[in-house]
């Protein structure tokens, strides 16, 4: 049960806007007392209960636009950490509860006008107003569960990576404490990478026990899922194995290579590459590609293929390029809706991508995954190479001239084989 409370601040004198020179009008800066009432909310909201803070809409576009705040323990003790989005950009920063509640208040005294917070306590909404005055309501939760029935039905789950049991990497990125206790707003990931271990469980048997197993991670990003296979098969399994890391942006390499030397993860490398253009090896024996956006895994799953790695575990994301050329008459009464036209393109290319899989020798799933954002791209794609081709282009074909649609992966394969 909740109680509801509704506060508001009225803006006096001070809280007209202002204007400049040219007449351009500016928000007035919030008084004190309006300050220590987020202050005292920070206060009362701030601690270990706290799921997630979620503070946006900026007044300047060009800074920050969006700031994810949430609690992690680090060395035994309660931090809070703070993504800030800038551009396409984001920057972290780690703060103690006080820091953290005076760094959201600036926040919200002319950057950001809107925060929005989760706690096992209850729900705050505060809006800022052109004037600088905040709107907040608060939803109490009466009773607080030491944890929801979701988290308890967690703990009851058999998982590979056991809670209880610190791991150092799952400690370092915050997903359990140094006791090996799991943080209540971190259970989602820790239910997502036990669950992609179960996929590489699953392939096991693919992967030879008896010699180097070479696989390749392309948009490895921050390398939770990276991190936890290399920690399950080597570290637990004992496979010996080689496995390089690839993403576009710099600075997560340097930050994955500074943690794998410190885990002694002498075997698990990160490099800057583009997934099209990568031959720093000949051979492959399985390579995942988690949230590759658009073609990007297409690069990926044709650069699988001609290695001839055995395994293939896909994650695909934001499948723009049929949603951009399909056209069909008759299913033009459904393509008019934007999100029917987005998930139904998507739900097309990764069938159409298995298909494809299958053509070349691969016995292909589609599996779901658990996605952190809970978005609806929680589909994987697993390819297993055993047996002969399927003989399906002709159906492939048509359904692609159906849709007047065009697949990259289609163009990679399918017409490569045809010279």
């Amino acid at each position: 049960m909740h109680i509801w409370s509704l506060t508001r601040s009225f803006c006096g004198q001070a809280g007209w806007m202002q204007k400049t020179e040219i007449g351009k009008e500016l928000p007035d800066f919030m008084e004190e007392k309006e300050k220590e009432q987020l202050i005292q909310i920070g206060r009362e909201f701030l601690d270990e209960n706290l799921l997630r803070i979620v503070i946006s809409n900026p007044s300047d576009k060009q800074g920050v636009s969006k700031v994810k705040v949430r609690p992690l323990f680090l060395k035994g003790s309660l931090i809070f950490q703070a993504e800030e989005l800038v551009g396409t950009q984001a920057f972290h920063k780690n703060y103690s509860a006080e820091e953290c509640i005076s760094y959201i208040v600036d926040l919200l005294d002319g950057t950001l006008r809107q925060m929005e917070l989760e706690s096992r306590k209850g729900q705050v909404r505060v809006l800022m107003s052109k004037k600088g005055c905040p709107s907040i309501k608060i939803k109490r939760q009466q009773k607080i569960a030491a944890a929801s029935p979701v988290l308890q039905h967690n703990r009851q789950k058999s998982y590979i990576l056991k809670e209880g049991t610190p791991v150092p990497f799952l400690v370092d990125l915050g997903v359990m404490t140094a006791e090996g206790k799991i943080i209540a707003s971190r259970y989602d990931k820790f239910r997502q990478i036990n669950r992609f271990l179960e996929f590489i469980e699953d392939i096991l048997p693919r992967l030879d026990k008896n010699r180097e197993n070479v696989i390749i991670d392309f948009g490895c990003g921050k390398s939770y899922l990276t991190f936890a296979m290399y920690y399950y098969l080597h570290e637990l399994k004992g496979y010996s194995i080689r496995v390089i890391g690839l993403d576009l942006k710099q600075t997560v390499i340097d930050d994955c290579n500074r943690l794998g030397e410190r885990y002694g993860y002498d075997m698990l490398k990160f490099y800057h590459g583009d997934i099209a253009s990568y031959e720093g090896v000949d051979h492959v024996d399985m390579v995942v590609t988690l949230h590759a956006c658009d073609t990007a895994t297409d690069y990926a799953m044709a650069k699988a293929v001609r290695w001839g790695a055995s395994v293939i575990l896909s994650v695909p994301c934001c499948q723009h390029e049929l949603n951009k050329t399909m056209d069909q008459e008759l299913m033009a009464p459904v393509f008019q809706y934007g999100l029917i036209r987005e998930r139904m393109a998507a739900l097309y290319t990764d069938a159409l991508r298995a298909e494809i899989l299958e053509n070349q020798g691969y016995r292909t799933q589609i599996l779901e995954f658990i996605d952190m954002e809970h978005t609806p791209k929680n589909i994987l794609i697993r390819g297993v190479k055993q047996g002969g081709k399927k003989n399906n282009r002709k159906e492939i074909q048509e359904i692609m001239e159906f849709l007047h649609g065009k697949l990259t992966l289609a163009d990679l394969l399918l017409e490569e084989d045809m010279n």
